[in-house]
């Protein structure tokens, strides 16, 4: 049987082409962060789904209430066939897509993606586009072949998964969705080689600073609180005061220690002669399991208050925080099963380890559900400009996705 399902899976080349191309012209950027969300997006899949003459399909729709949405509601798909077996294989793939940023930084609109030799151009084409649809395509391998699989198949799109899914998994695991004896895949994260399966993720561990001041001409910048030298003193602080202070190192995980990084700043004046009232910036944070964020975060306050003490400006912190969760055995049934149909169709030898997190995986770990991560993906293109994916790696996706649900 294997090699009928290899075979089904191949000749649909030209259609999951042609199906990422059509699903990936519509954004589907969260309403917190610019856009209108995936209503549009779930539309298109549902037709998709309907065009490439699924059969015997039992599609469920849930939804999260989301007032910032168009509709007032977040929308994900869930798509279930019956197998041999009633256990599941459950493959979790992320409908939303992260903004395109700087439209100069692109060779080409993001919504228009474009085939170029191997490749597929266009944003959410590898993060995560590439493989909701080899998923899709993989359970299309079997109808076209005429063979039942072994596991029963749950295919899961989901939402709001590049915001921390706070309108998607977060909630829905709650539900009844989902079973203890699931084998969860979640191809969220990957290399070119295609040999690292995701078994620990560390926890996610977000700060929002918001500096308030007084805002005055800078030319009299005595009558005032400039917010602008208390954030920069403030963030220099926390930075240096987290990378010293938290130095564990977990040779699992790659990078093997904890990270704290600056990153978004939020606009302030407009114009360079005034002294800005308030700084807004933020904090990525990816931290070792090992590491406590209740003693991080003593850390952070007491540095705030230092600085509110030096400058006179005041400080709100808002924290987003993610636990790290138990990891995923390496001798889980899912890992074991997920290694073999690694190694026969890309021909290498996995190896497993731990990531920075940020994936639909946790969720699972936390429920005591094993979960793993894989994908053959473009190392460094997700959220980049002329994000890509090679048409191959769309491919052998689908050929491992299609021997797992064969119970390879």
């Amino acid at each position: 049987m294997n090699s009928e399902i290899i075979t089904s899976v191949s000749k649909l080349e030209h259609s999951m082409t042609e199906a990422l191309i059509r699903l990936c012209r519509i954004p589907a950027v969260s309403p917190h962060n610019g856009g209108t969300g995936e209503d549009a997006k779930i539309l298109e899949l549902a037709k998709i789904i309907t065009d490439i003459g699924l059969r015997n399909i039992t599609v469920r729709v849930e939804h999260v209430d989301d007032e910032a949405a168009l509709s007032g509601r977040r929308e994900s798909l869930f798509l279930e066939y019956p197998g041999k077996k009633s256990q599941r294989i459950c493959i979790l793939s992320h409908i939303d897509v992260v903004p395109e940023g700087d439209r100069n930084a692109w060779t080409l609109d993001p919504f228009k993606p474009e085939v170029r030799g191997s490749r597929i151009y266009g944003r959410g084409v590898s993060d995560n586009g590439m493989c909701l649809v080899a998923s899709l395509f993989a359970l299309k391998a079997f109808q076209d072949a005429g063979i039942t699989p072994e596991y029963t198949v749950l295919l899961a799109f989901v939402s709001d998964e590049e915001m921390g899914s706070h309108y998607g998994l977060e909630q829905l695991i709650e539900r009844d969705i989902f079973r203890a004896d699931d084998l969860v895949v979640v191809p969220d994260s990957g290399n070119d080689a295609g040999d690292f399966i995701e078994i620990a993720e560390k926890a996610m561990w977000r700060l929002k600073f918001t500096v308030s001041g007084k805002q005055v001409h800078a030319a009299q910048p005595h009558l005032g609180v400039n917010a602008c030298r208390a954030a920069n003193i403030l963030a220099h602080e926390v930075d240096e005061a987290l990378h010293a202070k938290f130095t564990q190192r977990n040779d699992t995980f790659e990078p093997p220690f904890s990270t704290f990084e600056p990153t978004r700043r939020r606009a302030n004046v407009p114009a360079v002669n005034i002294v800005p009232g308030v700084e807004v910036f933020e904090f990525d944070c990816r931290v070792l399991p090992e590491v406590s964020l209740d003693e991080a975060e003593e850390v952070v306050r007491k540095i705030i208050a230092d600085v509110e003490a030096r400058t006179g400006a005041k400080v709100e912190l808002e924290i987003e925080r993610t636990d790290a969760a138990e990891p995923t055995s390496p001798d889980s049934e899912v890992c074991r099963m997920l290694v073999r149909n690694v190694r026969e169709v890309l021909g290498v030898e996995p190896k497993t380890g731990g990531v920075g997190g940020g994936t639909f995986a946790v969720f699972f770990r936390k429920k005591g559900i094993p979960a793993v991560v894989w994908a053959q993906e473009c190392d460094g293109v997700a959220h980049q400009p002329d994000e890509y994916t090679e048409i191959s790696y769309l491919v052998n996706n689908a050929k491992v996705f299609a021997l797992m649900m064969a119970g390879k």
